[in-house]
């Protein structure tokens, strides 16, 4: 072979050479260039959670407890002794004009029943009590007191979500003359209506009275004595949801 020929065909030998080598190298499942990525690997098997998850948890607002104690016309005690201050109204005090008629009406519609209640935006007071919306059944208390003249509209921000429905409350108990906008309802030759008018029928509204002997006797709605029976806590006296409660509680029924 001539030299210059070698020199011009040695470019093309290497470049086949290398092919070759290649194509012998190149693993025999590999079909593509193209291969799929690998999932990433999940270190946290608890799915995230999302908005749909979470909304039930931070709409919770309401919850239902017994009321166990009525201490004015706008506070109540539940069980184990927490009080609660009902958002948006504010009744006369028990040493007020018509303070008893508003502690009274309160008791009446609440003392032993089953009410829910439901949080606007502050959680307590500045005395440490619950701040709520009362509902006893699809009423709501705090409504019902005011626009029965048991109590007026006030406004205690940011608590409003039904304050608007408060003032239009107070207007119509102020324009029909209603509880303590009625022009007698100060005067102390008048009774204090321990009994108010109007209040949608109790449950509870049997009386457990202590006599001076100390005996425990009890007085259904109807009976001769019934209206005429005031019910003093303070000296152990209360309220009944049933004859049966009563009965459990050491209390007899009135013979008349």
């Amino acid at each position: 072979m001539k030299p210059k020929f070698f020199f011009l065909v040695l470019p093309w030998l290497l470049s086949a050479g290398l092919g070759l080598y290649v194509l012998a190298s190149r693993p025999a499942d590999s079909t593509s260039s193209t291969q799929p990525l690998p999932s990433p690997t999940t270190h946290n098997s608890q799915p995230t959670p999302t908005i749909s998850t979470l909304l039930p948890v931070y709409l919770s607002t309401s919850q239902s407890h017994i009321a166990a104690r009525v201490i004015d016309g706008d506070t109540i005690e539940i069980e184990g002794g927490k009080r609660v201050r009902y958002i948006g109204i504010n009744s006369p005090e028990a040493d007020e004009c018509f303070g008893l008629s508003a502690t009274e009406a309160n008791k009446d519609f609440v003392l032993g029943k089953n009410v829910r209640l439901e949080k606007d935006i502050s959680e307590t007071d500045k005395y440490g009590r619950l701040l709520r919306y009362v509902w006893v059944g699809d009423t709501l208390v705090n409504d019902y007191l005011v626009k029965n003249g048991f109590a007026h509209s006030s406004s205690y921000p940011p608590d409003i979500k039904y304050q608007a429905q408060f003032n239009v409350s107070e207007k119509e108990a102020r324009d029909n003359n209603r509880g303590l906008w009625h022009p007698s309802a100060c005067n102390s030759n008048l009774p204090n209506y321990p009994n108010p008018p109007n209040l949608p029928n109790s449950t509870c509204n049997i009386k457990g009275n202590i006599s001076s002997k100390g005996e425990k006797i009890y007085h259904t709605p109807g009976q001769r004595y019934y209206d005429k029976t005031q019910i003093d806590e303070a000296a152990g006296e209360r309220y009944f949801c049933s004859e049966v409660e009563a009965e459990n509680a050491g209390w007899r029924k009135s013979k008349i």
